[in-house]
Order: C-alpha cells, then sequence, then structure tokens
C-alpha cells in the first residue's frame, strides 16, 4: 500500500486539495502499477507563519513580494 504524504502552506480550496489527491493516486497507479484503491495520500497543510524558507517565514515573504 503505498502512502503519499504532502505537506503544503494553507491557502488551496478543497477543489484543489481533492484534484490533488486525485492526480497523485493517478499518478502512484500509473508509474508503479499499483492498484488506485490501495494508493494513501495525506495532505497536510501548514500556516504560512511556520513555514520558512531561508529564514523568512511564507507569510512574510509573501508580504514582501519576494514571493
Amino acid at each position: 500500500m503505498p502512502l503519499v504524504q504532502i505537506t503544503l502552506a494553507k491557502g488551496r480550496t478543497p477543489e484543489q486539495l481533492a484534484a490533488l489527491g486525485e492526480a497523485v493516486t493517478a499518478a502512484v497507479h500509473e508509474s508503479i502499477g499499483a492498484p488506485v484503491g490501495n494508493v494513501r495520500v495525506v495532505v497536510q497543510q501548514c500556516e504560512p507563519e511556520l513555514w520558512f524558507v531561508g529564514g523568512e517565514s511564507l507569510a512574510d515573504l509573501k508580504a514582501s513580494g519576494k514571493r
């Protein structure tokens, strides 16, 4: 049973998250032949204030126009 874990900054719609889950499931099925019903996808969302790139939070990077 393949398990794919994805971490994203919060801000996607439920429809976007569902599309991601479907696309990742299809990619795993197509690439390694795992039955679709056996593929597990876990999406974790993180507050942009708690995700850091180069020492700056994603929230600060977005506010400053750097991201």
